[in-house]
């Protein structure tokens, strides 16, 4: 088994069996997104007209932009959705075909406007170079053994992608066994997911091109590293899982998005139906392999599977949105006479046995003997257990780990014969922990300090395991234990060093923070030490709160920089929504209650500004992709709050996002506006149907919306652009554009990568350039400058 925090990023909000715990006005009538209908937006108007917007005075900026040139997109008033009674109009459609002329020159029109404003950010270029230092350092992800080998990932410092090391033992040299960086001129081809057979002998891996969740599947024969033939295609949302023979695998992949011609995988916007478990025989076609289920009656369902470390069951879980819920099947592949050969040409599927066949809670293979199963699970247990039952008497359940009264149960994984290596999050914080795999008995504490576990590596018949470690002022170690030990010990086994780094200039603590309805809310606050909270820092606050996923403490580059050279502070806040209290507090910020989420962060905000440490022009805010939706919807109920915005590949558009790609698996945390309930409460804080004029919500005249910057991807195929793209065009629109002389003055740019997705096996540079981007134009927007 080994847990990968790469892997759970990859995959962030899609499905549960996936995702280690560690890719959305108030008018009766007719509106245009959050802006009554007037009679200048009756004649379509070409969007490439250009209309001077005033940006003299910019608030805090300490020098001024010049004018800026907002292209004119065109607002077709023809487009207009009745929502249960509701009129609603969607000017800006058109943009959700990005094969369009019309879309493609927008994009270009947006880009060079965006860059004529990076040309004005003066520490831009002085972030870019002292990034790029500090990302040229050597980093590596936890190894793991397969067919008595070892393998690796390994950065040097700046290589694009990191590169797949393989050595017979630990003490031997290592050799490459694939080079992603070979593959592509531009580091655009991504290895996006490995899987060793059993016996070592072959290695199946994942590419991806441009970030896109679409993989291929390879094959290489690891003793002589040359190419198999087998290409496998149109993968999505799927592990690579051999069976114990090595003949093949199982992997799980849609229909191809068009028919004929070549596709641009990665930039069509088809929703994902009809997933499909297959298996491949190696050496063989894919139009050969044996379909192993499908589910026509429920397009919606995503099938994972795992084979069991006995090699004698595989599993199917099933997952139809992005709650932690799934049914359990099984398979016993003993019984199949002839083995997978038999489904070869016939229309038979996989005789799955059900043994869950419901939603009500979650179920994650840990271990079996046998007929014996061990599940990680939150039936009943909203901070999740350890349960027990016999494939034999399936009626019968028993817990083996209670869920604790405090404390989440992220992950277990059956080590060393009959022992369990627990991990816990307890205050945002991890907790590892050796227990008996029969009783769930205490056996030893291992001490880590607060931080992330970013991967942990060990089979049931090994004793050896390895555990990687990150926090906010520890570059990387990756930890070594052997459990054979009367007293297992972690030592180190590497790690990682980031020449002018000192940990020791800076300080980080937890602090609780009251919400509006009096919850604490727990946040991280880093900064350079004994900074005299006077009110004077640029602070960067980022949050997320969504589909069960918890922000724990990491290392960033981009962040130290702007700590030590620019002065900020940088903090993280575990908004409700999120998994870092159970599903209790992920329930609390979804559906319903996802306004507690946007509660939470202004709270946090309020905070840091009552508190000293920042004031409302100098706190920039940033989220990605749910937590770009969390930024999008703050700066729409509290545009006075923050001095500058920076929502990644957000969720925009909360009435449509279902009809896109794979959106229809977030309606579990979102809703769907197809239902009259739900679409009320998703109207009241969609981003793209709330954007007002604050100066006509207030008393005060030169009341904006701060500096914005959106970032997306042409081939972001997750949240797809037209999120971003529709909102831009909204937002220059109500705010700039449709008045003569605007108290707009801060800029509403938008940042928009090409060859990108939704940040998964995205390339060093392109990293590095991005973080220079959106950081200096924060720094010019909130005036700050560098300290040397």
């Amino acid at each position: 088994m080994i847990s990968s925090a790469r892997h759970a990023r990859d995959i962030l909000h899609c499905f549960p069996f996936l995702k280690s715990r560690h890719p959305l006005s108030r008018f009766p009538h007719v509106l245009r997104p959050g802006f009554p209908i007037s009679s200048s937006s009756q004649r379509p108007t070409p969007f490439f007209s250009l209309i001077v917007s005033s940006a003299a005075d910019m608030g805090s900026l300490s020098d001024p932009l010049p004018p800026l040139h907002y292209p004119l997109a065109r607002r077709d008033s023809s487009v207009v959705d009745d929502y249960h009674g509701v009129l609603v109009s969607d000017p800006y459609r058109w943009l959700e075909n990005p094969d369009s002329e019309e879309t493609k020159a927008f994009v270009e029109a947006q880009a060079a406007l965006t860059d004529s404003v990076l040309a004005e950010c003066g520490e831009r270029e002085r972030l870019r170079e002292q990034i790029t230092k500090l990302f040229d350092h050597p980093r590596y992800e936890t190894p793991f053994k397969r067919g008595g080998k070892y393998f690796y990932f390994h950065n040097s410092g700046l290589q694009a992608q990191s590169v797949l090391y393989v050595q017979s033992d630990l003490d031997s040299e290592a050799e490459v066994l694939l080079d992603p960086n070979a593959l592509s001129e531009d580091g655009t081809v991504a290895l996006s997911t490995v899987s060793i057979s059993r016996d070592g002998k072959y290695l199946a891996y994942g590419l991806s091109l441009s970030g896109s969740d679409w993989v291929t599947i390879k094959v290489m024969r690891i003793a002589d590293k040359m190419p198999e033939p087998d290409t496998i295609s149109w993968v999505k949302f799927s592990s690579i899982s051999w069976t114990h023979d090595g003949n093949g695998f199982f992997y799980g992949r849609y229909p191809a998005p068009k028919e004929g011609g070549d596709v641009d995988a990665g930039t069509e916007t088809d929703i994902n139906l009809n997933h499909q478990l297959c298996y491949h025989f190696l050496g063989t076609d894919q139009s050969e392999d044996v379909l192993c289920w499908k589910d026509p009656e429920n397009p919606k369902y995503i099938f994972g599977t795992i084979v069991t470390e006995d090699g004698k069951y595989v599993t199917l879980a099933i997952s139809e949105g992005c709650d932690p819920v799934n049914k359990l099947y099984y398979c016993d592949l003993s019984t199949l006479s002839g083995g997978l050969h038999v489904l070869k040409g016939s229309k038979d599927m996989l005789p799955f046995v059900k043994l869950v066949d419901n939603f009500e809670a979650r179920y994650d293979v840990v271990a079996n003997n046998d007929t014996e199963f061990t599940f990680l699970t939150n039936k009943e247990s909203p901070r999740y257990k350890l349960v027990r039952v016999d494939l034999n008497k399936p009626e019968i359940w028993s817990d083996v780990l209670p869920e604790d009264q405090n404390d989440v149960l992220e992950s277990a994984y059956a080590v060393n014969g009959n022992q369990l290596l627990v991990c816990y999050l307890s205050d945002v914080k991890y907790i590892l922990q050796i227990r008996d795999l029969k009783t769930g008995q205490l056996l030893h504490n291992l001490p880590i300090d607060i931080g992330t576990v970013t991967g942990i590596s060990g089979k049931r018949k090994d004793a050896e395991i390895f555990i990687g470690f990150t926090s906010f002022l520890t570059p990387g170690i990756i930890y070594k234990c052997n459990l054979s030990s009367e007293a297992p010990e972690m030592k180190v086994f590497r790690e990682v060093s980031v020449p002018g780094f000192n940990r020791d200039d800076f300080h980080a603590e937890q602090v609780f923070v009251s919400s509006k309805d009096g919850t604490k809310i727990p946040m991280f606050i880093v900064s350079r030490k004994d900074i005299i909270l006077d009110g004077s820092h640029p602070t960067l606050l980022y949050g997320y709160g969504g589909f069960n996923i918890s922000l724990t403490p990491t290392f960033s580059v981009g962040r130290i920089v702007l700590a030590r050279n620019l002065g900020f502070v940088f903090c993280i806040v575990n908004i409700r929504g999120g998994g870092e209290y159970g599903e209790e507090w992920h329930k609390s910020g979804s559906l319903s209650k996802k306004q507690n989420c946007f509660d939470d962060f202004i709270a946090a905000s309020e905070f840091l500004i009552s508190t000293g440490y920042t004031n409302s022009r100098r706190l920039c805010i940033e989220g990605g992709s749910n937590g770009g939706l969390l930024i999008a919807a703050c700066i729409n109920q509290r545009p006075d709050l923050f001095g500058c915005a920076i929502a990644h590949v957000g969720v925009m558009d909360m009435l449509r996002f279902h009809k896109f790609t794979i959106g229809h698996a977030w309606t579990s945390d979102y809703g769907c506006s197809d239902k009259k309930d739900e679409f009320q409460w998703l109207f009241k804080y969609s981003p793209l149907h709330n954007v007002k004029r604050p100066w006509e919500k207030s008393s005060d005249s030169s009341s904006q919306y701060p500096p914005t910057m959106l970032l997306t991807a042409d081939h972001d195929d997750r949240v797809v652009p037209l999120h971003s793209l529709k909102l831009l065009a909204t937002m220059q629109y109500i705010l700039c554009t449709s008045l003569e002389n605007s108290p707009q003055k801060n800029p509403i740019i938008a940042r928009i990568d090409r060859k990108a997705g939704h940040g998964a096996g995205r390339p060093t540079q392109k990293m590095i350039d991005e973080a220079a981007d959106r950081y200096g134009f924060a720094a010019k927007m909130m005036g700050v400058t560098w300290n040397d």
